[in-house]
């Protein structure tokens, strides 16, 4: 097989949920264990970090995998979905997994993967772990895909967990208050690994406080450690200045929404913990790693300025919570017009996530090339009943083509509503 043909193999093979939904969605780990007794338990060759949570969970991931690789650590990371390659998924020291590695590991193991048919994501898990003890890192970043407790990434027993917020997202899955949520997110917790929770959040607090002290796993909230006294906002960074007991600093940032100072305090607290487990990162690598972050680990879609004339953003924020700190963000850039590129998937909570929207704005409704995209004529009329004026595009391409077409160069043009959006807008 041509790694296109593995592609093309793996998508209509295996069950995909970031394209298919809720039919793709496996709730136990059976296939996990199988897959991981197969390759001979490949996790157990290197130390792993788990993280998990609503949003920013992509974001504290990629800044962790290029400290420790400033560190001199040899780092995998772990992440999903991809934005334009599903090699992006897969990486040691910012590198993507080779085109021929993905092919050779479908073609060796075709009988496994036929006779489990295991989820895209499942089987995208094996992949990854067998690689990261192949290439003999010292260190595995793992991202968690979905929830936490019955999430393929949960076979691992990690150095430390990280959980970065809770808000209102899969509830299909997870539950339907942040409790409930929680309580699956908390899942990821391990026996005596310390566990770094990003955000305080009084509905949730008490969850993870509850399944740490079962476990004896120390519980540490980044938001009560480290506070942030100054923000500085350049054209291509901010420059972030912060404080706690176990040490201050500023640091330059190169993720630009405002959220990511949140994220920031989740990953520097993983920091101190990492440094007691041994892990030795000092103040210049931690710095560089940060600094980074972007070219080191390939990190894309984050509050990406991808024009200047007119200035022109994505985001892949897709939840109640993410959109409702991008649309903050929005509210901070200098503009005359603003026209948003919106796209959705059938499975959110479309009228609580179209209620954030500004009504000022010329909408773009549109969708993704995947199954699980919301019809964007459905969206364009659920968006005028919350007063949101706009056309209707049957593709990205087309859409954000209108958008530039109508936008002055002192406009701001806003894409996102999905990371599959956002995906197809930086497709070349």
């Amino acid at each position: 097989m041509t790694y296109q043909e593995t592609i093309q193999y793996l998508f209509e093979q295996l069950p995909m949920y970031q394209r298919s939904g809720k039919a793709a969605y496996k709730s136990g780990l059976e296939n996990t264990y199988a897959l991981d007794r197969h390759f001979g338990h490949p996790h157990r060759k290197y130390k792993t970090i788990h993280v998990a949570g609503t949003n920013g969970k992509g974001s504290v991931s990629h800044m962790i995998a290029s400290i420790l690789q400033s560190a001199g650590y040899r780092t995998g990371l772990y992440t999903s979905p991809h934005l334009l390659d599903f090699r992006e998924r897969i990486r040691v020291n910012g590198q993507m997994i080779s085109k021929q590695e993905v092919t050779d590991f479908v073609e060796n193991n075709q009988e496994i993967i036929e006779r489990l048919h295991p989820s895209f994501f499942e089987m995208t898990v094996a992949m990854a772990f067998d690689y990261f003890a192949r290439e003999e890192v010292d260190v595995a970043v793992v991202e968690v895909g979905l929830g936490g407790r019955l999430d393929s990434t949960n076979i691992i027993t990690p150095d430390l967990s990280v959980i970065t917020n809770i808000g209102m997202d899969h509830t299909m899955f997870l539950g339907h208050t942040l409790s409930a949520i929680a309580g699956e997110k908390a899942g990821i917790i391990k026996n005596r690994v310390p566990v770094v929770i990003g955000r305080y959040q009084e509905e949730t607090a008490g969850v993870f406080r509850q399944v740490a002290s079962e476990r004896e796993a120390p519980v540490f909230f980044a938001s009560q450690i480290f506070d942030v006294n100054k923000v500085e906002i350049g054209d291509f960074y901010q420059r972030v200045s912060v404080t706690s007991k176990y040490f201050s600093g500023s640091f330059q940032l190169p993720l630009l929404g405002s959220y990511q100072q949140e994220n920031l305090l989740t990953v520097l607290t993983s920091v101190v913990l990492l440094r007691g487990k041994g892990f030795l990162v000092d103040a210049s690598s931690l710095a560089e790693g940060i600094e980074k972050v972007s070219e080191q680990t390939g990190l894309a879609g984050r509050w990406q300025v991808v024009a200047r004339h007119p200035m022109t953003v994505c985001d892949t924020g897709h939840n109640v919570d993410g959109i409702e700190r991008v649309m903050g963000q929005l509210k901070t850039v200098a503009h005359e017009k603003m026209h948003i590129v919106w796209g959705m998937v059938n499975d959110k909570d479309t009228q609580s996530i179209l209620k954030l929207l500004p009504k000022e704005a010329c909408y773009y409704f549109t969708r993704a090339s995947i199954p699980r995209a919301l019809d964007e004529k459905k969206l364009g009329e659920a968006a005028e009943k919350m007063g949101l004026k706009g056309e209707t595009y049957p593709n990205v391409r087309l859409a954000v083509a209108a958008a530039k077409k109508n936008a002055g160069d002192k406009d701001l043009i806003f894409i996102g509503g999905s990371t599959f959006v956002v995906a197809e807008a930086l497709e070349k």
